[in-house]
């Protein structure tokens, strides 16, 4: 399902090689891809954090210094084309009915909107320190504004743009995630910086190994609704771990290009076995 954009949202979407148009009106910004699948128009929630955009010149430069580096990074580490506006607040899409996946809340009425507007009862948090401090958020404050408004708040650092972090990583992350679906109490909010790595490839991985998808499903499911490019090799690998019942197996980076990307029956049910030992952990 995807959201609903409404007064005091924005609607973001991938650049493509057509002009993006942008209007702005009460806080309300729009702009539009068609997407290379389809002509539908894929469209991303985005709540302006603390009533809109920063108007001090230093902070507002500043700002844009963080985004400018943090998206060169993004584009040569994850080899994508995809961007975090910052500024424009948190963003997030609807993947299913009690999953969201997004970008970091930077205010505690970020919390707020999340528990009134979309009923999120869990928040998993995939962000490192250093990311958080990167971007000055106080993450005290948000934990200690969840903690009052009954979300619980959940948290599996990865290191940004690294696929050996996340390989690593995913196996807990999806056992937390799963978790709180499974408990059934509210949505689950999960996100990184920007929503557009290690936070879909959670979410993926978890279609993928309790929703009786194959790798091509679950990844085209969601990117279809949310623009990103999370590792498939990280997912991949990560599956390759948790299914693996042989010491003597061979080793994941001699297998070919697109092993993993589907499991057997026996293998899923390991994996799930697996990772829901990891509960707590």
């Amino acid at each position: 399902m995807d959201a609903v954009v409404t007064k005091g949202f924005f609607s973001i979407v991938r650049r493509t090689k057509h002009e993006n148009e942008f209007s702005s009106k009460k806080g309300l910004f729009c702009s539009s891809m068609v997407s290379r699948k389809s002509s539908r128009i894929n469209r991303i929630s985005c709540k302006v954090s603390g009533g809109g955009i920063e108007e001090n010149p230093t902070k507002t430069s500043s700002s844009r210094n963080k985004m400018e580096e943090y998206n060169v990074a993004m584009k040569r580490m994850m080899r994508n084309p995809y961007e975090y506006h910052h500024d424009l607040g948190m963003n997030y899409t609807h993947i299913t009915h009690n999953l969201i996946v997004g970008s970091q809340p930077q205010k505690r009425k970020d919390i707020d909107h999340l528990k009134q507007e979309e009923k999120v009862a869990y928040i998993l948090n995939l962000q490192q320190d250093k990311d958080i401090e990167y971007w000055g958020i106080d993450l005290v404050s948000i934990v200690d504004r969840c903690k009052e408004v009954g979300i619980r708040h959940m948290r599996r650092p990865a290191r940004d743009f690294d696929p050996d972090s996340l390989r690593k990583g995913l196996p807990k992350s999806v056992s937390s995630l799963e978790w709180a679906i499974s408990e059934g109490k509210g949505r689950v909010y999960v996100h990184c910086t920007a929503g557009l790595g290690r936070a879909p490839a959670v979410a993926i991985a978890y279609m993928f190994w309790f929703c009786n998808m194959n790798l091509k499903t679950a990844y085209e499911s969601l990117t279809s609704k949310r623009p990103c490019g999370p590792n498939k090799r990280a997912i991949r690998g990560a599956t390759y771990d948790l299914a693996k019942n042989d010491p003597w197996k061979e080793p994941f980076e001699s297998l070919p290009e697109h092993a993993f990307e589907d499991i057997a029956g026996w293998e899923r049910k390991l994996i799930q076995e697996r990772v829901r030992a990891l509960r707590g952990t």
